[in-house]
This record gives structure tokens, C-alpha cells and sequence, in this order.
């Protein structure tokens, strides 16, 4: 059967992860596992330092540049120690992105439209990180502030498997497990990874099932059948519609989730069951 194109989001991953990303990913995998393996004490700067190869090699020098600029300023900014100015530096490096003359700058770095989009969501992500990474600096006191050098700023924002997509992962809350060296056990790892890949690709048949046979995306993009549905319809409609929001976040957040339990980090707990839930609050938390 013709899948539903409408879903711009879901095409958009599903096409990146199968070009480039998956494999990167898999990079990152085999680089943490043999530094966790080997140099357990380095690992946060192979990892950086994989990070940021991806980044060059999908975004090009000037994507690259980009990231890191915002990063730089970000750390510059933090330095007052103010967290006002800290959002308000953010606001502004995120209003960049609206600006005409930076927007046609940008999409002609790029041969095709979903590069530049990959830029822009990846730029939109690392804002929130270097958000989480200033906010940190500015509430510790001196003290503390060793433990949040620029170094470890750039480990944060550079951490591949939260890179292009997220999730959000605060912070201290990283660095806290980064720097925790634990026993390394291969055959654990093997174990979590392949649940975890079998888990992920039972979620991912499910949302292709979905979107190959209840064709929700292009049923919204026309009013005439909305029209003529009755009122039963159109709620199951709209949560069929939720439904496949929710399976599509628990692969696109999966995969990263997964990788960071190999890396021996917390990952964020992935989304809850949209028919469990009483409020759309915590939908878009």
C-alpha cells in the first residue's frame, strides 16, 4: 500500500537515519564501548571529539562553525553569572534563525533543502543545550565552576546521540554520570543493546503499519472529508492522530535513549501513553 507522505517530520528522520545518521550512530557506539573499554577516564573527550567529526562531516565546515559560535557565545555570556541575560542571549541566537539575509545565507552552504533544515534543527536543539550548560554555570557557585569549564560545555553540546533531535538531557545531570567510571561488562551491554534494537524496530514496523494504512496526515490536509465526518470519526481521528505522535517519538527518542544506556548515562524517561494520560500537558513535555 502508498504510504501517507503528509508527515513531514517522520519522512524527514526516517530518509536522514537510513542516508547517514543510523551509521553515525553506530560510530558513536563502537567509539564509546572501546573508549569505556580502554581509556574509561578519556571517554567524554573521544566522544567529543566523534561528536564534532560527525557534525563536520554532515554540516559541513560552516555548520560546524555556526554551532560552535553559539556555543562560544553562550559560555561568554554565562560568564556574568546572570541568568536574565542567559535567556535573553538565547532568544536572541534563536531569532537569528528568523532573520531573511541569514536564512539565504545559510541554504546556499547547501546543494538541497533537507540539508539546510538539518542545520536549522540541529542549531534550534544545541540552543536549548547551551541554555541548560549557562543556567548550570550561573545558579553554582565558584566553587563548582572547574566542573564547567568550556571543555565540558563543548563535550555537552557535541554529544552525538542528542545532536540533531534530542533529547533534552540537563546538564549536571550529564556530567554527574559522564565522569561516574563503572565496570565494564560487554556481555550486559550486548544484552541491553539487542532488547533495545528489537524494542525499536517492534515500534518502528508499528508506525509504518500506521502510516501505510490509516492515512491520518493527508485525511487533515483537506477539509472536504473533515466536513462530512461525523463527530465519532472525527475523534477517532484525532486520537489516531496522537497515537502515532506518541509511537513516533518512542523510536525517534528510542534510538538515542538506547545509545546512552550504553554509554552508562540515565537516558530521559521516553513518552508516555497518549491514552493514559488526562492532560496534553505532559504530551509536550
Amino acid at each position: 500500500l502508498p504510504q501517507d507522505p503528509m508527515d513531514f517530520e517522520w519522512s524527514y528522520w526516517i530518509e536522514w537515519g537510513r542516508e547517514r545518521i543510523l551509521w553515525l550512530l553506530a560510530g558513536h557506539l563502537l567509539v564509546s564501548q572501546v573508549s569505556r573499554l580502554l581509556v574509561e577516564k578519556y571517554k567524554p573527550w573521544c566522544l567529543m571529539v566523534y561528536g564534532m567529526a560527525a557534525c563536520w562531516l554532515l554540516l559541513g565546515i560552516k555548520g560546524f562553525a555556526v554551532i560552535l559560535l553559539h556555543a562560544t557565545i553562550s559560555f561568554a555570556v554565562a560568564q556574568f553569572q546572570l541568568s536574565l541575560l542567559t535567556w535573553l542571549c538565547s532568544l536572541i541566537l534563536l531569532s537569528t534563525l528568523r532573520i531573511p539575509a541569514v536564512e539565504e545565507t545559510k541554504r546556499k552552504w547547501y546543494d538541497t533543502e533537507n540539508e539546510y533544515y538539518l542545520l536549522l534543527f540541529t542549531v534550534s536543539v544545541r540552543c536549548l543545550f547551551c541554555t541548560s550548560f549557562s543556567l548550570e554555570y550561573c545558579w553554582h557557585g565558584p566553587a563548582q565552576k572547574s566542573s564547567r569549564s568550556f571543555l565540558w560545555m563543548l563535550a555537552y553540546v557535541f554529544y552525538y546521540p542528542t545532536f540533531h533531535n534530542g533529547p533534552l538531557m540537563n546538564f549536571d545531570e550529564f556530567s554527574k554520570q559522564m565522569r561516574r567510571q563503572e565496570a565494564f561488562n560487554l556481555k550486559t551491554n550486548l544484552g541491553i543493546l539487542m532488547v533495545g534494537i528489537i524494542r525499536i524496530f517492534f515500534w518502528w514496523c508499528l508506525a509504518e503499519l500506521m502510516i501505510h494504512l490509516i492515512y491520518i496526515h493527508a485525511l487533515y490536509s483537506s477539509a472536504s472529508p473533515l466536513e462530512a465526518a461525523s463527530y465519532w470519526a472525527l475523534g477517532g481521528l484525532a486520537l489516531a492522530q496522537v497515537l502515532f505522535f506518541y509511537v513516533k517519538y518512542l523510536v525517534l527518542y528510542g534510538v538515542p535513549a538506547l545509545l546512552l544506556q550504553m554509554d552508562g548515562l540515565k537516558p530521559p524517561a521516553l513518552p508516555c501513553c497518549v491514552s493514559l494520560m488526562y492532560g496534553f500537558t505532559k504530551m509536550w513535555r
